[in-house]
């Protein structure tokens, strides 16, 4: 009995499978599953069907020649290359020189080179997308004129903002001449000065969506004046009209609500800040009337009126009896003055001179003596009722 090595035994199943032609060039067909894209740039994945799966490998120099998009897990693809072992881990797999897309992989093959001519014709450059209109007043619509699109677009533009005046173009959105029919509608509208347009509608297969595919619509979007929102598929779908539109919103509800404000939103939070503010008036108003009626209340126990005019009352008897005191006062000093000019009228010289009685002056002074005179002097004698002059003899 011979005994081989795990080594010998991988070793000798790879170089039987490197011999063999067919699988030295082979094509496996299948869905693409548990894709992984490596730090160092290869891709690992499995290609698998209702009866099993096969483990693949796409190094970075044949992913970078042989791969024109980027694979995603549940793509129908075919794979080119061969199948050989890894000898570590004794494991087959299938070592990819080239993939392309099964089935519409001509779609997607077309899909990736107008995407990249459109790129290199500068149509996706960020710096030409233009501002969505903050408050709109017109928005056009080009899309189906049945269909849940519309119906959504409509329902959210009302709720959002019933002021916006919606314009439908009623395009076909798949099938022959579709594309051309969405261009007629952007070129459209966009003559019509709206301020933003929408083009799209609901999710389908890619055949369903090409439509929005086509270099046509593109270069209607790029030459348009009015900013558009692409809202095209499902979140998960991606067309070159999304690319190329200013603004790419991931349904056609998602494209109204970034068109359209919601301004009804900013009403309301404005009807709730008058609540909030009458509230709080209603409450301030109550505050101030509670303390007007305290005080009210308090004038009233302490009547300031009443001691006003209490004291009116006590200022003028008080006035009274001032004027009574002075007038007393007064009548005593006028008595006392009488008494005392009587006094000093007893006093007086001149009250001597009545009864026959003089004053004799000489020379203006006073004559106490008769021999202060002589003969010939001239002399003055008052009397009580006048005054005269004589000659001493």
């Amino acid at each position: 009995m011979t005994e081989y090595t795990v080594g010998q035994v991988n070793s000798y199943i790879k170089n039987m499978m490197a011999t063999d032609p067919f699988l030295g060039n082979i094509y496996v067909k299948g869905e693409a599953s548990n894709v992984k894209y490596h730090s160092s740039g290869h891709i690992y994945f499995s290609i698998k069907d209702e009866t099993g799966a096969v483990a693949c490998v796409m190094f970075r120099s044949n992913a970078m020649t042989g791969l024109g998009f980027r694979m995603e897990n549940g793509q129908q693809i075919i794979a080119h290359g061969s199948i050989n072992v890894y000898e570590r881990d004794g494991r087959y797999q299938l070592y990819v020189q080239d993939i392309r897309l099964a089935g519409t992989g001509s779609l997607y093959e077309e899909y990736e080179r107008l995407k990249q001519k459109l790129y290199d014709l500068g149509v996706f450059d960020f710096e030409i997308k233009k501002e969505i209109p903050r408050y709109p007043k017109r928005v056009g619509i080009v899309t189906a004129a049945t269909g849940a699109a519309i119906q959504d677009i409509r329902n959210i533009a009302r709720r959002r903002n019933p002021y916006v005046q919606l314009i439908l173009y009623p395009a076909l959105v798949q099938g022959d001449g579709a594309a051309k029919d969405i261009a007629r509608g952007i070129e459209t509208l966009d003559s019509m000065n709206v301020d933003t347009i929408i083009i799209g509608r609901g999710g389908g297969s890619i055949e369903d969506l090409w439509a929005f595919n086509e270099e046509i619509v593109a270069m209607a979007i790029f030459h348009a004046r009015t900013p558009i929102i692409s809202g095209t598929g499902h979140e998960t779908d991606n067309t070159i009209a999304d690319y190329a539109a200013d603004k790419r919103a991931p349904t056609p509800s998602a494209a109204c609500e970034l068109a359209i404000p919601d301004v009804m939103t900013t009403v309301r939070r404005f009807e709730d800040a008058e609540r909030s503010i009458n509230r709080l008036m209603g409450f301030k108003v109550s505050q101030a009337l509670a303390r007007l009626d305290s005080v009210e209340e308090k004038l009233r126990i302490l009547n300031p009126k009443q001691k006003l005019i209490d004291h009116s009352i006590y200022v003028d008897n008080l006035a009274d009896r001032i004027g009574r005191a002075m007038n007393m006062s007064l009548d005593r000093n006028k008595n006392r003055l009488r008494i005392l000019a009587s006094r000093i009228n007893g006093h007086s010289p001149s009250a001597k001179l009545i009864g026959g009685f003089g004053y004799v002056e000489c020379d203006g002074e006073p004559v106490k003596e008769a021999e202060a005179v002589n003969s010939g002097d001239r002399i003055r004698i008052t009397m009580s009722d006048g005054s005269f002059e004589a000659d001493v003899v």
